[in-house]
C-alpha cells in the first residue's frame, strides 16, 4: 500500500523524476489560475453577477470573516496569503475523488513546503508590522539566553503543521483503502463524500491555524516591544 504519491513516477524530464506529487501540484495550480482568470474577466461592480462571482465573493467572505473573527485585526493584510493557501488545499483535497489523480497534500513534501511558507509568513508579516529591527530585536527580550528556546519552538510548531495535514490525508486514504477491501461495492460513495467533508475541513484547519500563528506572532512581538519600552522608561535618567 503506498503511503505517498511521491512514490508513483509520471515520467521522466532529463536525469529528474517527475513524480505524481509535483504533477498533481501543477495540475491544481492551473486550476486555479484558470479559474480566477476565468470569473475575474467577468466581474461586476453593480447588477446581475455571474455565479462564478456569487461562488467568488462567498469564499472572499468567508474567509474574511474567519481571520477578522481568529485575530481581531483588519484582514485585509492576511487575506491573499490565507486564501491561497485554503483555496490550494482544499482543490487539492476535493481532487483527491478523481479517479487516477494523486492529491500533492498527501505527500509530507508537500505538507513540508506549506508549513515552511508558514514559517516564513510569521516573521514576513511581523517585521512589515513593526519593522525589522525592532522585531529581530524581541527575540532577545526577555533574556538573549531564551532566543535557541524561541526558534526551536517555532520549528517545531512548522513541523507538527506539516505532520499534522500529512497525517489526516493519508489517514483519511488508508481507512478507505481498508473499507473498500471489506465491502467495494457499497463503501466507495460513501468514502467519496467522507472525503470530501475531510478534504474541506482540513483545508480550514491549516488555514486557521497558520492565521493563528501569524497573528499570534505579531501580537506577541507587539507586547513584546511595548514592555520593553515601558520598561526603558521607568529606568531613571
Amino acid at each position: 500500500m503506498r503511503l505517498s504519491p511521491d512514490a508513483i513516477a509520471v515520467f521522466d524530464l532529463g536525469p529528474w523524476t517527475v513524480n505524481a506529487t509535483l504533477v498533481g501540484s501543477w495540475i491544481v495550480m492551473a486550476l486555479l489560475v484558470v479559474g480566477s482568470w476565468w470569473v475575474a474577466r467577468g466581474l461586476r461592480a453593480g447588477g446581475e453577477m455571474g455565479r462564478g462571482q456569487n461562488v467568488l465573493e462567498a469564499i472572499v467572505a468567508f474567509v474574511r470573516d474567519q481571520i477578522r473573527e481568529v485575530t481581531g485585526q483588519d484582514p485585509d493584510p492576511y487575506l491573499p496569503f490565507v486564501g491561497t493557501l485554503f483555496l490550494f488545499i482544499v482543490v487539492s483535497n476535493v481532487l483527491s475523488v478523481v479517479p487516477g489523480f494523486e492529491a500533492p497534500t498527501g505527500s509530507l513534501t508537500t505538507t513540508a513546503a506549506l508549513a515552511l511558507v508558514v514559517f516564513v509568513a510569521v516573521p514576513a508579516f511581523g517585521i512589515a508590522k513593526v519593522g525589522l529591527r525592532a522585531y529581530l530585536g524581541n527575540y532577545l527580550r526577555p533574556s538573549p539566553f531564551l532566543l535557541p528556546f524561541t526558534i526551536i519552538g517555532e520549528l517545531s510548531r512548522t513541523l507538527a503543521l506539516a505532520v499534522r495535514l500529512f497525517g489526516n490525508v493519508m489517514s483519511g486514504s488508508v481507512i478507505a483503502a481498508i473499507l473498500l477491501s471489506v465491502a467495494p461495492l457499497f463503501f466507495p460513495v460513501v468514502m467519496q463524500a467522507f472525503g470530501l467533508l475531510i478534504g474541506v475541513i482540513q483545508a480550514y484547519i491549516f488555514a486557521i491555524l497558520a492565521i493563528v500563528y501569524i497573528a499570534s506572532g505579531t501580537e506577541l512581538q507587539e507586547r513584546r516591544g511595548r514592555a520593553h519600552d515601558a520598561h526603558e522608561g521607568e529606568e531613571p535618567g
